[in-house]
């Protein structure tokens, strides 16, 4: 018997109040709009479960094309709860994390933009630099920087 395997993962999702302003955060970290949407409908809505729905969605990829991240920005129904907030130990999905070539000057950047170092920058073995910050509207985002001749 063979095991079905993923071909690759397609995206993550993030419910978002503001489009615009999650979309300027994202390019900041180096992802490019793909495409902005509206997605409604009885088909949508058997898809999630939620019935009539009117969902705006903006699809950023990664600059290396095989990662994507869906943004969406419900107005009906309105979203139900906020997890934004929640400590890192949270149940449930937590974060996405991104590959960064210098994490010094692009936690500067985006603090430049309101974003929130969590804890501070720190040294995993001669491996990783690592961080999280609170970004737009408080998303949890880790970035990780490889550290060369390990």
């Amino acid at each position: 018997m063979t095991r079905n395997e993923l071909p690759r993962m397609h995206n993550v999702g993030i419910v978002v109040e503001s489009l615009d302003d999650a979309i300027s955060f994202f390019s900041l970290l180096g992802l490019r709009l793909e495409g902005r949407m509206m997605v409604e409908g009885e088909w949508a809505g058997r898809v999630t479960g939620l019935r009539d729905q009117s969902v705006e969605i903006a699809m950023m990829v990664t600059p290396d094309g095989h990662s994507r991240l869906e943004l969406s920005r419900f107005l009906a129904p309105t979203p139900v709860a906020d997890h934004r907030a929640a400590p890192v130990q949270s149940l449930g999905y937590l974060r996405i994390m991104f590959t960064v070539e210098n994490i010094d000057v692009l936690v500067a950047q985006l603090i430049e933009h309101g974003a929130q170092l969590v804890g501070e920058v720190v040294q995993y073995e001669n491996a990783y630099r690592l961080c999280y910050i609170r970004g737009v509207e408080g998303l949890l985002i880790g970035l990780a920087e490889e550290l060369t001749g390990n």
